[in-house]
């Protein structure tokens, strides 16, 4: 899924060769503990690879960003909101966060619903601030303090 470019037309990189994949994933396994975590969204009934969510961490000033990567075919069931909520929960619970972040191209209306879905709020809108693909692209950047968190925890959820 990582290697199709409807996948990946809003993220830094192009659909990535097998060789930059493995290495990839090579990094993942590698990584400090410390610094975060990746891991792959499976369906439960049939254990099929439906995405992959990831949380980078800055242990030394207690924040976190959120990422998260969906096959289309998957998209739409609510299977990213799913597995970034359980994600977030361990992030503020493993890594002791303070804060999680999510940035985003604001053209990606799902991701930034997803985010929106999580609690976060939208904190700030870069205009024209990268370049990327042959054009400027903007960012949102979305967050979500502990405090809010844990207070949201407390509240009954209503189903969407």
């Amino acid at each position: 899924m990582r290697s199709r470019e409807d996948v990946v037309r809003w993220l830094y990189w192009d659909p990535p060769t097998e060789e930059r994949t493995r290495a990839w994933l090579e990094g993942i396994l590698a990584r400090p503990p410390e610094t975060g975590t990746t891991l792959a969204v499976e369906l439960r009934d049939s254990g099929e690879l439906v995405g992959h969510v990831n949380v980078m961490v800055d242990p030394d000033n207690r924040q976190g960003e959120i990422g998260f990567i969906f096959d289309p075919a998957h998209q739409g069931r609510g299977y990213a909101t799913e597995a970034t909520r359980a994600l977030v929960a361990h992030a503020f619970e493993h890594y002791d966060l303070h804060r999680i972040c999510g940035r985003l191209e604001p053209r990606n209306v799902a991701s930034a619903r997803v985010l929106e879905k999580l609690g976060m709020r939208r904190e700030a809108h870069l205009v024209e601030n990268e370049w990327l693909r042959g054009e400027w692209q903007s960012e949102l950047v979305y967050a979500l303090l502990e405090a809010e968190w844990r207070a949201a925890q407390s509240q009954p959820r209503l189903r969407k």
